[in-house]
């Protein structure tokens, strides 16, 4: 399962690059990957039990990729990557020639598709929280398909907000649930449910307010018709087969252990039903055919969700088969309105007439899609709205729900009325004819488009016939529910039954409020003008107006645009609330002042350095004496045995010198000459009181330890799992290789605010690839920086080192896992080196030496380190796990080489790419600042001089 997975990823990494040259014929490629899974699971077939699949991720936070397959995960997965797979040959024809976004919208889609599909397949709660999250941050990208166009903008941040919303509170429901019961495995937690009491109560609300958010129940629904600002594919499969669906599929995976937790089925019952007949009624008013489908699928998210949410075995049945067809006539219909869309250019049903002479085909899949959601026999969606009228009458019994029980029944009764009402209005209103209109122009649609949706409205036939097999495929899901009233069953004839009779009711008084829609539709616009009713989205307007207004106000009081402000507001944070807890905690401790001589010392000129750091008038001389700390700190690692923890130390502290020197060729030599007032008191107190404050920490902290070091253990794994004897170098892309990545992350977006917050660096696409020829040997004849810059000396020591030193800086990286060094340490040193070569030649010099965009270079370490701790998985490994390969090699002995090298070289990368871009921002953004300075003030002059020569 984890290879299918993974699968996706990739064909979404590579799909712009296949775009680049296949264009449109990138999608039926990219098909093949979702369509290689849906032919997987068809080989495979339905498990009887729970397939378990486990692979160690983050074991210290309960987070495992533990995958499972049981009958209600094959079925969704089924749904995922069989109609993802028509989804995308579908969009071969949908998307015009050259859009100019396709590239991003095919690697968006396909890494959907794999969310949803790992969503489906988690096992482990957080993991499948990490996919939920995924999903909702790329169905963003996807609404918001055309970025230029405003109503795409807002409904993708208006669906964002509402399903972040509820996701986190989900999560927070899932690590009660977890905590509580000692595991985060979903299989374990249905199997084995904690004992009930108000933590479990109150974590299954939480986890339903997450699932009543996706799919889109009242009061979240409005999010799901505004996305239908997306492009059709989008709606066919997001809004139709994928996304809604995650709510469902979670409730009904919960379902069998906890739906009889207070509170769980008077939430979903009442609130689906409510969703479906709300839902059913907007519908009848929208003459946008795609809006009518989507008020019509919040219709149906209604009713699937209080079918899952009963949680009796002829509700599982019928819930899973309607999960099944609405998945499929939904689809199909959203396709149908992009070919009529494609075809017509437009989507108002007033304006449509004659399509069903001019469209056969098409009208013949709109009438089966439209007649499955409907409910007519033979169809899928006639078996699975019969089941949930049986399983609504059992309800008395299966339940003892003798008065809720019909009020249920009434309520899908409605629901399934007014279906019908818009199934018809649909089929109607786009191909029927229209008195009055002049038929519109109609162009020929591809054959992909009409091919996809015929595909799916066939399988509703199929299936709609193949009751008994069908049955049998999903009835061990249901299985898990105790045993009702009668055995639940998919078929088109039991009998002439309570089911039937309003299956057919259902038809004919929603064909007779089609017929009256005219009537009908005055009455629901007088009702709406004239009785005010609750609107769920205006009453999210008004929430994220205050929730505006108030960071405003916030904002307007606290961000005043005084850095000192800012600092002073955290440190005196910090000191009140650490602060406290160390008066609190104060005992005194027995401390060892130094090991040795040297080590006292080393402490004193620190000392003395920090009192005359702060005396300094001169801000040059403030830093170098700041810096006398930093090399007495990285002395002090080396007196303690840390050889790696010194380099690091030495490296940084030079870099951070040299980039303060760099600043402040822009501030004042002198410090502020300025009488003490009150402010500045003030900060004294406040600089104070925050070093007392970390040195109390650091004389308790020393005393504190009640437990030994988790480093001690560290020696055996680093030498048998890191392959390497240097402990700490090994710690970082093996032991710990997550937290490495993580700090990764943030130097890129340290990166990246450095190059966008400080300098707008504007002229990055235009930096040098190529040397100009001659370029290198001309550098001491044809200098770049002005003769008061320049020092002839420092250019040639420059010249001889600059490479050695790069090939030096190579070496640290290589060898980290054995002797002091790795990544990061040979990273500063390849840094220093195009700092040298900066300082040495300038900014021009600089491009010369490193002809590359810096962001570049971050990504492509990034991305490297990234992929170093997935390919693992795909031969069988764990997550960022090492192989340790020694290869002998005749005469020259043998080589030990560890795969996390490659980590260590992503490492590299980035830190080379966060120098490029200090360099690039704060010296020669810095540069340019200066020289346009230099070229205004002589302007001036010129000028000056110009006006005094006039007469």
């Amino acid at each position: 399962m984890l290879p299918l997975l993974t699968l996706h990823f990739l064909a979404a990494a590579v799909a712009p690059v296949l775009v680049r040259y296949l264009h449109r014929g990138t999608f039926p490629v990219l098909a093949l990957v979702p369509a290689g899974g849906f032919v997987w699971l068809l080989v495979h077939g339905r498990p009887d039990g729970t397939d378990l699949e486990h692979h160690t991720w983050i074991g210290t936070l309960g987070l495992d990729v533990s995958l499972a397959l049981d009958p209600l995960r094959w079925t969704l997965a089924l749904l995922v990557t069989g109609i993802g797979a028509l989804v995308l040959v579908y969009c071969t024809s949908y998307f015009r020639a050259g859009d100019p976004g396709l590239w991003r919208f095919s690697a968006v889609f396909v890494a959907f598709a794999g969310a949803m599909l790992g969503l489906v397949l988690s096992d482990n709660l957080l993991l499948l929280y990490v996919f939920w999250e995924l999903t909702t941050v790329l169905s963003y990208l996807l609404v918001g398909h055309n970025p230029e166009r405003s109503a795409n903008r807002r409904a993708a941040m208006t669906a964002l907000l509402v399903t972040t919303f509820g996701g986190l509170a989900m999560l927070v429901g899932f690590i009660l649930l977890g905590e509580h019961a000692g595991t985060y495995s979903a299989t374990a937690l249905v199997a084995d449910p904690p004992a009930s009491g108000t933590l479990v109560t109150v974590a299954i609300m939480l986890v339903l307010v997450g699932a009543i958010s996706k799919s889109a129940l009242i009061p979240f629904h409005f999010w799901l018709p505004g996305a239908m600002a997306a492009p059709t594919p989008v709606s066919a499969y997001l809004h139709a087969a994928a996304m809604v669906k995650a709510g469902i599929f979670l409730v009904a995976l919960l379902a069998p252990a906890y739906a009889d937790t207070p509170g769980w089925r008077a939430v979903l019952v009442s609130l689906g039903l409510l969703t479906m007949v709300v839902g059913g009624l907007r519908a009848l008013r929208q003459y946008d055919a795609k809006l009518l489908l989507a008020y019509g699928t919040v219709s149906q998210l209604g009713f699937l969700m209080t079918l899952v949410g009963l949680g009796t075995r002829s509700a599982a049945l019928a819930g899973l088969a309607l999960v099944l067809g609405h998945a499929l006539f939904k689809a199909a219909l959203f396709m149908v309105v992009g070919v009529v869309d494609r075809s017509t250019g437009t989507r108002d049903i007033r304006q449509l007439t004659g399509l069903h002479r001019r469209m056969p085909l098409l009208m013949v899949v709109a009438a089966v899609s439209a007649g499955s959601m409907a409910g007519v026999p033979p169809l899928l969606g006639f078996l699975s709205k019969e089941a949930a009228f049986a399983a609504a009458e059992d309800l008395g019994h299966d339940l003892g729900w003798h008065v809720a029980g019909p009020l249920t029944l009434a309520g899908l009764t409605v629901g399934s009325v007014l279906t019908v009402a818009y199934a018809a209005r649909f089929v109607w209103g786009v191909f029927g004819p229209a008195p009055g209109v002049d038929p519109c122009s109609v162009k020929r649609p591809g054959r992909w488009l009409v091919a996809s949706p015929a595909v799916l409205a066939v399988a509703s036939v199929v299936l709609g016939l193949m009751g008994g097999p069908l049955t049998e495929l999903l009835a061990p899901y249901a299985d898990a529910f105790p045993a009702g009233a009668h055995e639940p069953e998919l078929t088109l004839w039991h009998g002439v039954t309570v089911p039937l009779v309003l299956s057919a009711l259902v038809l004919v008084l929603g064909v007779a409020l089609f017929v009256a829609r005219h009537p009908v539709a005055a009455v629901q616009h007088a009702v709406v003008d004239r009785v005010p009713m609750p609107d769920a989205e205006r009453g999210y307007q008004l929430v994220l107006r205050g929730v505006d207004r108030l960071a405003i106000e916030l904002t307007g009081r606290t961000q005043r645009g005084s850095l000192p402000f800012y600092l002073g507001s955290i440190l005196v944070v910090v000191a009140a609330v650490p602060g406290t807890a160390l008066v609190l905690a104060w005992e005194p401790v027995d401390v060892r002042v130094a090991d040795s001589p040297a080590q006292v010392v080393v402490a004193v000129v620190m000392a003395v350095a920090a009192v005359m750091t702060v005396r300094s008038r001169r801000r040059l001389r403030a830093v170098l004496l700041a810096g006398i700390t930093g090399y007495g700190t990285a002395l002090l690692f080396d007196l303690h045995g840390a050889p790696d923890l010194a380099l690091t130390q030495v490296l940084v502290e030079t870099f951070v010198l040299v980039t303060f020197v760099l600043v402040l060729r822009r501030l004042p030599q002198h410090f502020s000459t300025r009488p003490f007032t009150l402010s500045r008191w003030v900060r004294v107190a406040i600089g104070v009181m925050s070093g007392a404050l970390v040195a109390g920490l650091a004389y308790v902290a020393s005393g504190a330890r009640v437990a030994d070091p988790i480093s001690d253990g560290f020696a055996k794994p680093a030498k048998e799992y890191g392959g390497g004897s240097n402990i700490v170098n090994v710690t970082l892309v093996d032991i710990r290789a997550w937290d490495t990545l993580g700090e990764l992350s943030v130097l890129v977006v340290a990166a990246t605010g450095i190059a966008s917050l400080i300098f707008l660096i504007t002229d990055r696409a235009t930096l040098p690839t190529t040397r100009k020829p001659g370029h290198d040997s001309a550098w001491l004849r044809n200098p770049s920086l002005p003769p008061e810059r320049r020092s002839i000396v420092f250019e040639v020591v420059t010249r001889l080192i600059f490479h050695a030193v790069i090939v030096f800086s190579v070496y640290l990286a290589l060898v980290g896992h054995e002797l002091p060094g790795g990544g990061f340490a040979g990273g500063l040193v390849a840094g220093l080196a195009l700092m040298l070569r900066y300082l040495a030649g300038g900014r021009r010099e600089l491009d010369a030496a490193a002809p590359i965009d810096a962001g570049v270079v971050l990504g492509l370490g990034l991305a490297l380190a990234a992929a170093s701790g997935l390919l693992p998985t795909l031969l069988g490994g764990g997550v960022l796990q090492s192989a340790i390969v020694d290869v002998h090699i005749p005469v020259l002995g043998t080589l030990h080489l560890v795969t996390s090298v490659f980590f260590d070289i992503g490492v590299y990368l980035v830190v080379v790419g966060l120098a490029l871009d200090v360099l690039r921002s704060l010296g020669g953004g810095i540069d340019k600042d200066i020289e346009t300075d230099h070229d205004d003030e002589r302007d001036a002059a010129d000028e000056a001089d110009r006006e005094e020569v006039r007469p």
